[in-house]
């Protein structure tokens, strides 16, 4: 029997119990945080050496030496050996579907002359990028290639990845995945040794500009330390799903849908939204019904019992308001009037529209983006992009015509903020 936070906005308590539910501050501890920053601090002093060291101790395999940690050529080749050709053929189409999609992000460089000055913005690529994906018992293809392709179609000329992989049989999958996105250079490291590695660079690991990808506590909070030496996309928590359903629903496609994502993690949550408590009973029966057929039921049945709710509302009107203030990773809106709640949402990382669009199709390859902003982010961040690839430089031509008149106005301004050689600054260009 499933055992999940039933919720009902009429109770007294349910803003309390719903902020309760979606806090994350039991996750990160001193102890974690500590440790972390002793890791990133040995890998910057020592390189290699110490990377090595971590990666024998939390990676789960044995390395003998450093030049291990970068993948051959060779086993590269391997890789594609014990992979079939219908996963090669799925990652193409895939690929091809995400790429589609990235291509509507891509930004050009502009320019407009209004007064004989020139003003515009220059976009450039960022040269360098490290794409951090999950390993160890998992294995993770798609997020190869959500965080790859944009950076490509961006024009990043330097992609490498890091991923904690023991036995290279369990991971072909993302060695060939990443192949395919044109990753130069695939390194076996993970957790916050690898994150260190990728942001101060060692002899073997080359230091990048940015860090891209989800991983665990110890990856998160590495990506937060070292941000400012390197950017980050963001700071990702446990993945999160919020289903919009009404009567017109099939439970258990809703069951299995919220299944999806507790799945994940045993910090995942999983909520439904509704204001039927007919459907709430029938969505209870069906997970009850569906979950002995799934292999990782005990992460489920954890999942529900530590983060889950099932919450039913007065109306669509306090639905769609309780949805903007969870601002969902996921968010599914099911209901037989589904535009009507969609123009009313604001805040959600991705938007699933109708009983026809699980979430499952985001992860893979409906084309969209799955990096997703997480715990409530989705109020101010965004999915990644192409956009989170490139760069703006402001572009500023003055002719001495517009000089002379500018010169004024920054010379007023500058003594004004007591910033004097600002003002003579402006004006020698007027002294022609």
């Amino acid at each position: 029997m499933i055992d999940i936070t039933l919720l009902n906005t009429s109770s007294k308590q349910f803003s309390q119990i719903l902020e309760k539910k979606l806090k994350m501050e039991n996750i990160i501890n001193k102890k974690v945080d500590r440790e972390v920053s002793k890791i990133i601090n040995t890998i910057k002093k020592n390189g290699d050496l110490s990377l090595t060291k971590y990666i024998n101790k939390y990676d789960g395999y044995y390395l003998k030496n450093s030049k291990k940690i970068l993948l051959s050529k060779s086993e590269i080749n391997n890789a594609y050996k014990r992979v079939t050709k219908v996963q090669i053929r799925s990652l193409k189409q895939s690929m091809k579907r995400i790429k589609s999609f990235a291509k509507n992000q891509l930004s050009s460089s502009w320019g407009k002359t209004l007064d004989q000055t020139y003003l515009g913005e220059k976009i450039t690529p960022i040269k360098s990028v490290g794409i951090y994906v999950p390993g160890g018992t998992a294995s993770y293809p798609s997020t190869v290639m959500m965080n790859a392709i944009p950076a490509k179609v961006a024009g990043v000329k330097n992609i490498i990845m890091a991923c904690p992989m023991g036995n290279l049989e369990d991971h072909s999958l993302v060695i060939v995945a990443a192949d395919l996105c044109g990753i130069s250079k695939i390194y076996r490291m993970g957790g916050a040794h690898a994150i260190g590695a990728l942001a101060y660079g060692t002899k073997v690991v080359p230091k990048v500009d940015k860090i891209v990808g989800p991983g665990n506590i110890f990856v998160t909070l590495a990506k937060k330390m070292v941000f400012g030496e390197v950017g980050i996309d963001n700071i990702a928590g446990p993945s999160e799903i919020l289903v919009i359903a009404d009567d017109s629903c099939n439970s258990d496609w809703i069951a299995m849908d919220l299944f999806s994502q507790a799945e994940h993690d045993e910090l995942a949550q999983p909520i439904l939204l509704t204001t039927s408590s007919i459907f709430i009973k029938k969505v209870i029966t069906s997970m009850n019904k569906l979950l002995p057929m799934l292999p990782r039921k005990k992460i489920i049945l954890k999942s529900l019992k530590n983060r889950g709710l099932i919450i039913k509302a007065k109306s669509i009107r306090e639905i769609c308001n309780i949805a903007n203030e969870i601002a969902p990773e996921h968010l599914e809106i099911a209901v037989k009037n589904n535009k009507k709640v969609f123009n009313s949402i604001q805040n959600a990382g991705a938007i699933f529209l109708g009983q026809f669009s699980p979430e499952v199709f985001g992860d893979y390859c409906a084309g969209p983006n799955h990096v997703l902003p997480t715990s409530g982010s989705a109020k101010f961040s965004s999915p990644l992009g192409v956009y989170d690839f490139q760069k703006r430089s402001s572009v500023i031509k003055v002719s001495y015509k517009t000089a002379k008149e500018l010169s004024k106005l920054s010379s007023i301004l500058a003594e004004a903020e007591g910033l004097h050689a600002h003002a003579y600054s402006a004006r020698f260009r007027h002294k022609k």
